[in-house]
């Protein structure tokens, strides 16, 4: 990126930069990020710069794209979820959570199989992830980054309800990394807003309390 004064600004982490230096470099407008990658970068910004600022994040840009919109946060959200995943794995065993539950009235089932069947939460939680990553990175449904077909925005409300399934196990059999994982991050506040603002999960699927989520649809249909 060129600056007013003619100097240039690289948005890289260069080999050997520290932890707490990655993406140290300043803010650019969305307007003038001139990128295939434009809404992605743009909403990580916002993300880094305060991810308890849901409404901020969750903003739109003018002008911008509301099929391509949905599908990059959705991107964003399954790459931070790989990090409560990571965490999940230093108490969630195969031997003590061997079904994908939330409370006793829910038990899911891992769609990455022929048929349908019962996983391992931890299992199903990398199934979920994995199966996610492979639609959304699909050049059939999602060829472009630019703009996206009705017919594969239609896809993202179920890639929704499954991956919120491990925010719901999470919250009921794992509290503290919960607990540890929404207070660093805010994703399960950030996607509750995000799925209800766009009409991507009914409210009965929410199960997981979120007091400082106003949950109010939007006008948009997945």
């Amino acid at each position: 990126m060129k600056m007013a004064d003619g100097s240039t600004i690289l948005r890289r982490n260069r080999p050997g930069t520290k932890a707490k230096d990655f993406s140290n470099w300043a803010d650019e407008v969305f307007e003038e990020m001139d990128s295939t990658l434009a809404v992605q970068q743009y909403i990580q910004q916002m993300i880094k710069k305060d991810p308890s600022n849901v409404d901020q994040i969750l903003t739109m840009p003018d002008g911008q794209d509301e099929g391509v919109w949905k599908y990059e946060h959705l991107r964003q959200f399954c790459m931070e979820l790989n990090g409560l995943a990571v965490r999940l794995q230093t108490q969630c065993f195969p031997a003590t959570c061997t079904q994908m539950t939330a409370t006793e009235q829910w038990i899911f089932l891992c769609a990455a199989h022929k048929t349908p069947k019962e996983c391992p939460a931890i299992d199903y939680t990398r199934h979920t992830l994995d199966g996610a990553a492979c639609l959304l990175n699909s050049n059939k449904y999602f060829p472009s980054r630019v703009s996206i077909k009705d017919s594969s925005v239609a896809k993202l409300g179920s890639v929704c309800r499954r991956v919120y399934r491990i925010f719901s196990h999470a919250y009921f059999h794992h509290r503290r990394i919960f607990n540890e994982f929404e207070e660093e991050t805010s994703l399960c506040l950030r996607f509750t807003n995000f799925v209800t603002k766009y009409t991507l999960m009914s409210k009965e699927n929410l199960i997981v309390p979120i007091p400082e989520c106003e949950l109010t649809p939007g006008e948009s249909e997945a």
